[in-house]
Formats: structure tokens, C-alpha cells, sequence
């Protein structure tokens, strides 16, 4: 079996990244964890779906983001490495245990219902589901201004409002609008904050595979907007570079459809996660019977543990009483070349070719570039 990368929360986590921002913005009460040089002005650029080990593996495709390689450094994600997981993290510097963002699916516990973190698709409170302060409000509430370069589209949703509130969203759906955003965000007071998100890696290889021409022309144009933003930003500001997960492609043949193996839902009431990790809700006193079919049909492809295993490795950091509930009774982690899709309750889903979201060093590493100018 390929070992699990355990996340390193406190040590080398994206969830660290922005409180040692913060550090070295000369915000009281932060640790600069990541030891990143002083400034007043920090931007931080996050690709969706750069894995540090796709990074050095297509290096040549990406001149600008390869030439900070050397002097960068490999984090983890958190657990799941997922987006909404991992864009939560950073927003809030903590681990998924206690800001509850515990997967791209996950249960209600009050209703019974399944919260698409992307979509925002339950009636649900952000601020009640992750009630913690972001780092983004403790910086504002500091004096530098705070900016959150995303899409348009973005701005009112549910995982914006629990992951970034505390920053000021600037829309911006073209390459041209961002870089304005951002040489406008990056100028603004005396000490500023800017984040600046792109999707187009992780859209392209969930579409077309993360080691398809497609996506190696998507990184060639992911380098480029990095040494755009760069080129926009004041001479005397810094630059992060940062992930929220890697990728991995699984052939449809290693593909585990619960919906046509029925022996694989008894006993559940709710699917949630995604395929590479999987949150599975059971009937209750089903959780032993679901665990060994489970662990017997899937083998050493897969880490198949209850909730109290998964949570006493650490997975999730220290896991408040209140998002317990959110994670699965049965938790799936595929190690191998390995998907556990459920084709009729998510077609769109099953189809897809680059996946992501377990503990697989491909999925988990992601990279900390850092050019600070001048």
C-alpha cells in the first residue's frame, strides 16, 4: 500500500501560510511560521490544482513558477485535500477539525441533508458553520487593507462568506480584469493583503487528466499570469505562490461505482466527499458491517477507517465537538489507482478523469514559491 502524507498542521500546512503573511506584515499576535520576508505589501496567488510534484514534473511549461523552485518549499493540504477543505484553511489558518469545512460533501447534522461546499446548495449559515475570525479580519482590523481577487460570480456565495469574510472582493473573470485588480489592490493604504485565485488547472485536468496536453498547455498559461502578477505588483511587494491540492488521473477500469454494488450502500444513508475520499453516513449500528465490506472489496487501494481511527491520526487537526457529526461514520482514503464514484446519485462526478482530495503525495504537496521582488 502507498503511505498516506499526513497534513502538517503548525509546521508546513497551507493553513499556515496566511498567518505567517500576516508575521511578516508586522500584524501582532501571528507566527511567521514559514519564515517569509518582511514587507508592508504581500500578495498571495493560489492555483487550483498545482501540485508541487506536477509542477517539477512539467517544469520546462512553466519557466517563471520553476525559476522560485529552488529556493521554495513542498506544504501540505489538509484533509481532505480538496478546495473548499483547503481555501478554508488558508482564509482561517486552521486545520479542517476546527473550521468544519470537512469535505466537498459533507452532512448537515441538524438536518440530515448534504452541504456542497462549492455550491452552497443546503440552507445553511456560513458564519454559523465556520464561526470562527479569519486571518483576513484580523489583518483588516489591523489597518491593512485587504483585497480577495476571485471571480464575479463568487462574491455572495457560502464558502466566500466562511472562508474570506474580513477581505473586500474585487469580481474579475479575465486574465485582464485580475491583473487590474490586483496592480490596483496591491497599491492600496500603506500595508496591503491581496488574494488572487485561479481555477483553470483544476478545471482543465478534472476535464482532460492532469497529464494531458491540455493541461500542460493550462500550466503554460498559469505560468505566464504568474509573472504578470508579479510584473503588477509595487517593486517592494512579495509574491506567494500556493496550491490548495494536487491531482492525480485514475483510469475509468479502476473506477468502484456504489451504485452498481449493492452491498456497497447497505447500510448507509448518505454518501458524501468525493471520489478519491469518500465520507460515508451509516443507519445506525451498521458502522462495523460497513467498514468490512468495505476494507474486503477495495483492499490495499484504499485506507478504510471509522471516524474515531481517522480523526486519532491527526487527519483533521483537533476536531471541535460541534463538526464531529460532519464526518463521516466510514471514511474512504484511495491510495491507489483507485475512484469510489457513485455514477447515479453524481454523474458529473463519475466521469471526470483528474481527481484529487485523499493523502497521496501528489494530491497533499503542493508548493511555496515566494519572489520577493526588488
Amino acid at each position: 500500500m502507498i503511505e498516506p502524507v499526513g497534513p502538517q498542521y503548525g509546521g508546513g500546512a497551507l493553513a499556515d501560510v496566511l498567518p505567517s503573511v500576516a508575521a511578516a506584515l508586522s500584524v501582532p499576535d501571528f507566527k511567521n511560521t514559514l519564515e517569509l520576508p518582511p514587507a508592508s505589501r504581500y500578495a498571495v496567488l493560489l492555483f487550483d490544482g498545482l501540485g508541487w510534484n506536477l509542477l517539477k514534473r512539467y517544469a520546462e511549461s512553466a519557466p517563471y513558477l520553476s525559476s522560485l523552485l529552488s529556493a521554495g518549499r513542498s506544504l501540505t493540504a489538509g484533509v481532505p485535500s480538496t478546495t473548499a477543505v483547503s481555501l478554508t484553511s488558508l482564509g482561517t489558518g486552521l486545520p479542517p477539525g476546527a473550521h468544519g469545512m470537512v469535505g466537498y460533501t459533507s452532512i448537515v447534522p441538524e438536518t440530515g441533508a448534504l452541504l456542497n461546499a462549492l455550491q452552497w446548495d443546503a440552507p445553511v449559515d456560513p458564519w454559523k458553520w465556520q464561526p470562527h475570525t479569519t486571518v483576513f479580519d484580523r489583518v483588516a482590523a489591523a489597518g491593512v487593507v485587504t483585497r480577495n481577487v476571485s471571480k464575479v460570480r463568487f462574491e455572495k456565495s457560502g464558502l466566500t462568506r466562511a472562508a474570506f469574510r474580513g477581505s473586500l472582493h474585487r469580481g474579475a473573470d479575465t486574465v485582464e480584469d485580475r491583473l487590474d485588480a490586483t496592480r490596483f489592490a496591491s497599491r492600496e493604504g500603506s500595508s496591503s493583503l491581496t488574494y488572487v485565485y485561479d481555477s483553470q488547472l483544476d478545471y482543465t485536468g478534472h476535464g482532460h487528466g492532469c497529464d494531458s496536453p491540455q493541461w500542460r498547455a493550462e500550466l503554460v498559461a498559469a505560468d505566464a499570469f504568474a509573472a504578470q502578477v508579479r510584473a503588477a505588483l509595487p517593486r517592494d511587494a512579495v509574491l506567494v505562490v500556493v496550491a490548495d491540492h494536487g491531482m492525480i488521473d485514475v483510469a475509468a477500469e479502476n473506477r468502484v461505482d456504489l451504485d452498481n454494488e449493492p452491498e456497497l450502500t447497505d447500510g448507509l444513508r448518505l454518501i458524501g466527499g468525493e471520489s478519491r475520499f469518500r465520507h460515508l453516513y451509516c443507519v445506525d449500528g451498521a458502522v462495523d458491517d460497513v467498514l468490512a465490506t468495505y476494507r474486503e472489496r477495495l483492499g490495499d487501494r484504499a485506507l478504510v477507517l471509522s471516524r474515531e481511527e481517522a480523526v486519532a491520526r491527526g487527519w483533521f487537526g483537533a476536531v471541535e465537538d460541534r463538526v464531529a457529526p460532519r464526518l463521516g461514520d466510514v471514511v474512504v482514503a484511495a491510495l491507489g489507482p483507485l475512484s469510489v464514484v457513485a455514477s447515479r446519485r453524481f454523474p458529473q462526478e463519475a466521469g471526470l478523469i483528474g481527481l484529487h482530495g485523499s493523502l497521496t503525495a501528489d494530491e497533499m504537496e503542493i508548493p511555496l514559491l515566494v519572489d520577493a521582488g526588488r
